[in-house]
Parts: C-alpha cells; sequence; structure tokens
C-alpha cells in the first residue's frame, strides 16, 4: 500500500513497486533478498545507490516532490533523522496494527533485522 502511494506523488519518471511484483531476477540484480525487502522499505535509484529503512522513505518523500521534499531531505540529516530512525522501527514492529495491515505485515520478531 505504501508503494502505491508514493507512486502517486512520484515526479521525474521515478517509479515505486511492491517488493512482491519485482521477482527474484531484479532482486537479485541488486543485491536484495525477499527477506531483505519484507523486513523494510528499500530506495533503490538508477545509479544502484541503495537506501533501507527511514532513509528510503526519506528519499521516496524527496522524490514527491513539494513539501513532501523538504521532509524527506530532512529525514535523512542529524538529528531528525535519528528520531525518524526510531519511529520508523515502531512502524515497522506494529504495520500490522495500522490501517491496512494484515496479519501478513508482521515481521516475525525472532528474524534479525538489518538498519
Amino acid at each position: 500500500m505504501a508503494a502505491c502511494w508514493a507512486a502517486r506523488k512520484f515526479q521525474h519518471g521515478a517509479r515505486a513497486e511492491a517488493w512482491q511484483f519485482l521477482g527474484s531476477d531484479y532482486l537479485e540484480q541488486h543485491d536484495l533478498t525477499s527477506e531483505d525487502v519484507s523486513q523494510a522499505a528499500w530506495w533503490v535509484d538508477e545509479s544502484g545507490r541503495r537506501e533501507r529503512g527511514h532513509r528510503a522513505v526519506g528519499r521516496a518523500l524527496e522524490a514527491g516532490g513539494g513539501l513532501r521534499r523538504v521532509a524527506g531531505r530532512l529525514m535523512l540529516v542529524p538529528p531528525v533523522s535519528w528520531l525518524a530512525a526510531g519511529v520508523y522501527r515502531l512502524v515497522v514492529r506494529w504495520r500490522y496494527r495500522l490501517p491496512g495491515g494484515t496479519p501478513a505485515c508482521k515481521v516475525d520478531a525472532t528474524r534479525p533485522t538489518r538498519t
């Protein structure tokens, strides 16, 4: 759902795709696994730069332009980025309880997460 929302806001040719629709070839091409993308949001730009978690959300907001661009840039610089990282971890932990979330959105607490 987040990828669909982001894609409607992007400017300048950026696009968002839910990881379930990317396929293993695309993930391998960007050195990602299905476990990586099921646990966190990822941003991969045309140069191959990868961002994970709150930094991926910040890049997506930047791509949306307008006030979202300002919010995205703030999410990428300390001390706002420190706060954004904590908020992101909370959202990931409880995302299955958010509107539109399902039990399938729950990340197994026993799996390690990388930030």
